[in-house]
């Protein structure tokens, strides 16, 4: 039996969201109940998300996670980017759990090797465990999904260094497989781009989200490659557009844009936010 006294305590509660559980259910409820979302026609396969600070991709990331809001997946695999740096192309945490404010989630520990093992079989690194890890990407995801599924599920957690597209989409196809025979669902972590004006701010992010509204993730990695186009979860992003695809997907639906300027007025130097869907037929 695992013991919650292996668990992952998190290093930005109190800095990046609220560390009170009532005031941050609160806020993510708000955000949830705030987003208008299109009529959206088929299943959830996929959402991208944001992951800067609540207070200025809270609202975006609420359209993400209102289109699933209700839902009642057994397992949620976030594929997030590894701000600091690590030899490693692909990590994992070496913990059993992670803590939020809203409670801990439990670590899919066979679904990690199950990749582990298809990634050895395809002649790839395997998934380097880390512990007490510092990288936000991944967790400020976790509140949202806690409040908005509607029962407890376990977390399969992949922070990706790698561009490489064969790398990545070698792990999609990996992943699509582990997660076919389960109630499963993906969720990429991204922000877009960064510390640009807004003008620019706004060309650049629009550039990115076409190439991942033609379900393009090829598109995405060049576009982050050559300057058109900037997503600092790029690699965890075509990662999870390979396995929709693999999975039924069929279609990318962008639902919400916005920058840190609508936050904070400060128009001189922006981050662009992003929130989009992946559907397949119902």
């Amino acid at each position: 039996m695992k013991s919650k006294t292996d668990l992952r305590p998190s290093p930005i509660a109190g800095l990046w969201y609220s560390s009170n559980p009532l005031r941050l259910g609160g806020e993510i409820d708000h955000y949830l109940d705030e987003a208008q979302l299109p009529p959206l026609e088929g299943q959830v396969v996929a959402v991208i998300a944001p992951h800067a600070g609540h207070r200025y991709s809270g609202r975006t990331a609420g359209y993400a996670f209102r289109a699933v809001r209700g839902r009642a997946p057994r397992l949620v695999a976030v594929l997030s980017p590894f701000h600091d740096y690590h030899p490693a192309a692909m990590l994992t945490s070496a913990h059993a759990f992670y803590n939020t404010p809203l409670g801990s989630l439990e670590v899919d520990r066979q679904s990690l090797e199950q990749i582990d093992k298809m990634l050895v079989e395809n002649q790839l690194s395997r998934m380097y465990q880390i512990s007490h890890d510092h990288e936000h990407s991944l967790e400020i995801e976790l509140p949202f999904l806690q409040r908005a599924l509607k029962s407890p599920f376990s977390l399969l957690p992949l922070m990706l260094r790698t561009r490489s597209p064969e790398v990545l989409r070698l792990l999609g196809e990996c992943l699509a497989q582990v997660l076919a025979a389960q109630d499963a669902l993906l969720v990429a972590s991204t922000d877009l781009s960064h510390f640009y004006p807004l003008q620019a701010a706004e060309k650049f992010d629009q550039f990115m989200l076409q190439q991942i509204e033609a379900f393009s993730p090829q598109g995405v990695l060049e576009a982050e490659a050559s300057g058109r186009g900037f997503a600092c979860g790029a690699g965890g992003v075509a990662a999870a557009l390979w396995a929709a695809r693999a999975l039924g997907g069929t279609r990318v639906v962008i639902l919400h844009h916005s920058t840190s300027a609508d936050e904070t007025g400060d128009t001189s130097s922006v981050v662009g936010y992003g929130a989009a869907v992946v559907l397949k037929p119902a």
